[in-house]
């Protein structure tokens, strides 16, 4: 009985013996699997223990600069911060100061001083982050984008838990200066290897079309680190330095743009039109010098209203300014007769009737007085005389149309030159059923001043490395094989000039005439088409339009400039403008210096003058024959518009606002709305307008002491040509 007992007293520890040596051998065949087998759950075990303390770590890029031709940047990187707190009371373990917010109310009430923000609001967030358990929070839009010099503010204020994280950001330093050319970027999430990271990526205009090279290469740092995260003495370090991205240098020369912008400023308060478009190229380079459009938008707030580039993706139907390359290609027949006569006013083309601006017509006239007083009949007599289609189609595509131009700006839009029927073939000729772009009108034009060779038109200037100056690559000036005859250039620039310096009542283009500028060109007033409802009728339903070149003889300034459906001024505001752009370009470049004996102009490029004395400052710039107006009796600068960088020339307002009490209004008769706009917030008076153009009447008399709390009544009238 005893022994029957032991024995089975000794059954349980054998089974247990068992089951544990069993284990034991499972135990050794594994470690013989991990010691031995290349692969282990698929992954190679060498590779997996060399990597196991390998660190990488990204070092980015820099992204380029766009500057204009002188060198002044048009876009930039700037470092910002984000606002954080750290809430979780573990941060300050062991340490001797606090490492996490301690007093909410202290905290907002500092932070909403220095940010100029609602204290509420951010107790608000950190009580929430409190009482939600998080480990830290931000601030929203208002702890974003904050400067050096604001973040310097904050870290004054010595508030525990109070922190920033570092970002770079694209920076527009000029705002809406040329905006659809430089167009922007912005920061986007991407994935690398796993890790989301933000990446400034291009979205319009040079900064998308060049955004490769812009952004640079990426570099890494790879090391080997022990357990506390230092670097492993000894071991490999690879070293792969980022490359920064390329500057690009446009060929927008500032002061041109300048001009361009105050011109389409005016238009846009003036006139109202759905869009206005005003573009300067040099005629003897293809340089596009300027282009600025309204609607606009500024590319650090990103504004944008349309996507759609207006110079060279938005298509239209040109109007008038095609009869320059229908009568081209006529006089290319070698038959052209401009003495022939046709009679004005209307034609049939089948069940059709085209008629002149002009329904009345000008009687019998020749097929010269024709272009001058822009006849459409006249294109109609003149292409039935010496053109068929497939010569005009020929024509046009060899002047550029059709096609794009191939200037350094993306979604370019060929535009659209088909046409079969006799009618089409005949409103092809005067700009009617086809579509071009601004570059492409550009581009043409540069046949008329390069005696028959066309020039390609460039926006970028140069590329050049940051880091060695070396220049990547460089504009040159690409001319085409001859296209038109000399001969043919002459006759074209005689009829472009009569059509703006003719004396007749019918010359079409006598509203850019101006006293002592030989100018050349042709204006053009397109029906504008909508699906469904056809060509518009009503006088503002136009899309104006003109392309203006001077000298004649070696042009050196084109201008294209076009407005749709202005609510008024449906002749003179886009005239108006380009006259002005002629006056000033003419001046800044000293075009007319020899032959039109014009006094040289000089320009100024404006320095920060507050805090200099009134005195110093008017006889600084005595020389440079500015309309200084001076606010205020004081003896010191406070205050100036416009600001510094900004270039003037001869006649331009320059508002210096004194540190003195004694505020008189000054003259305003003949200011322009913008000019009104600024001085009224220089004297903090209250503005109420009547009207566009310039100031007829003004309720505030010259002389008057202004008074906290005054109203400043202004009546606007267009001014008289």
């Amino acid at each position: 009985m005893n022994t029957k007992k032991k024995k089975k007293n000794w059954n349980l520890p054998k089974k247990i013996f068992y089951i544990f040596s069993f284990l034991l051998f499972l135990l050794y065949i594994k470690l013989a699997y991990l010691s031995l087998s290349p692969v282990v759950y698929g992954k190679n075990v060498s590779n997996f223990a060399s990597t196991r303390n390998t660190v990488k770590k990204t070092i980015g890029a820099s992204r380029g600069n766009i500057f204009d031709i002188s060198g002044d940047p048009l876009a930039m990187n700037v470092t910002s911060y984000t606002l954080i707190a750290y809430l979780d009371e573990s941060r300050s373990k062991d340490s001797k100061t606090p490492k996490h917010v301690v007093d909410v109310e202290e905290t907002a009430t500092k932070l909403a001083e220095v940010l100029e923000a609602d204290k509420e609001k951010i107790k608000s967030i950190l009580e929430n982050g409190i009482k939600n358990k998080k480990y830290q929070v931000e601030f929203g839009s208002i702890g974003k984008g904050i400067t050096e010099l604001k973040k310097d503010e904050i870290l004054f204020l010595n508030l525990p838990g109070i922190s920033f994280t570092e970002s770079s950001k694209r920076y527009y330093p000029n705002g809406n200066f040329a905006s659809y050319i430089v167009g922007y970027a912005k920061g986007t999430e991407v994935e690398n290897e796993g890790k989301v990271a933000t990446e400034i990526v291009g979205e319009m205009g040079i900064e998308v079309a060049y955004n490769d090279i812009l952004k640079g290469e990426d570099g890494y740092l790879e090391y080997q680190q022990d357990r506390y995260g230092y670097k492993i003495a000894g071991t490999n370090e690879i070293n792969d330095e980022a490359k920064d991205g390329y500057d690009i240098y446009l060929t927008i020369d500032a002061s041109v743009q300048r001009f361009i912008e105050t011109e389409i400023e005016e238009i846009a308060k003036t006139y109202d039109p759905n869009f206005a478009i005003l573009a300067v190229m040099d005629a003897k380079t293809g340089d596009i010098l300027g282009a600025s459009s309204s609607p606009s938008f500024d590319p650090n707030v990103r504004n944008v209203t349309s996507y759609e580039n207006p110079f060279v993706t938005t298509s239209y139907e040109p109007g008038s300014t095609m009869k320059i390359y229908t009568y081209l290609c006529a006089l290319e027949t070698g038959n052209y007769d401009g003495g022939r006569t046709f009679e004005s006013g209307h034609v049939k083309i089948g069940d059709d009737t085209i008629n002149d601006w002009n329904e009345r017509g000008w009687g019998t006239i020749t097929l010269d007085k024709g272009f001058e007083y822009s006849s459409n009949v006249g294109v109609v007599h003149l292409i039935r005389e010496y053109l068929s289609r497939e010569q005009l189609k020929d024509c046009l595509k060899k002047y550029g149309f059709g096609s794009k131009t191939g200037i350094e700006l993306s979604h370019e839009s060929p535009g659209q030159i088909q046409f079969k029927y006799e009618l089409e073939v005949m409103t092809a000729g005067f700009g009617q059923g086809i579509k071009t772009t601004v570059m492409q009108q550009l581009k043409a034009a540069t046949i008329i001043a390069n005696n028959g060779y066309a020039l390609n038109p460039h926006i970028i200037s140069k590329i050049v490395n940051p880091n060695t100056g070396e220049i990547i690559e460089e504009r040159k000036v690409e001319k085409s094989e001859q296209l038109v005859k000399k001969s043919s250039i002459e006759k074209i620039k005689e009829l472009m000039y009569n059509t703006i310096n003719g004396t007749d009542s019918g010359t079409a283009g006598k509203r850019y005439s101006i006293e002592g500028f030989d100018l050349i060109g042709k204006t053009g007033t397109a029906q504008i088409y909508e699906s469904g409802k056809g060509y518009l009728k009503g006088e503002n339903n136009y899309i104006f339009s003109s392309v203006i070149m001077y000298p004649k003889e070696e042009p050196q300034i084109i201008i294209y400039g076009a407005m749709r459906q202005p609510k008024q001024g449906q002749y003179i505001g886009l005239a108006n403008a380009v006259k002005n752009l002629v006056k000033n370009i003419a001046k800044y470049k000293n075009i007319y210096e020899e032959e039109k004996k014009i006094e040289e102009t000089k320009t100024v490029s404006l320095e920060p003058y507050v805090g200099l004395p009134v005195s110093t400052v008017v006889k600084d710039l005595e020389s440079y024959k500015l309309d200084i107006v001076t606010i205020g009796d004081g003896i010191q600068v406070i205050d100036q518009y416009p600001k510094e960088n900004i270039t003037l020339v001869e006649k331009d307002k320059l508002f210096l606002l004194t540190n003195g009490k004694n505020i008189q209004m000054p003259s305003i008769k003949g200011y322009s709305k913008t000019e009104v706009e600024v001085l009224a917030q220089l004297l903090s008076v209250t503005l109420e307008e009547e009207g566009n153009g310039y100031v007829k009447e003004a309720s505030i008399l010259e002389g008057t002491k202004i008074e906290e709390g005054m109203t400043l009544k202004v009546t606007y009238e267009e001014r008289k040509e």
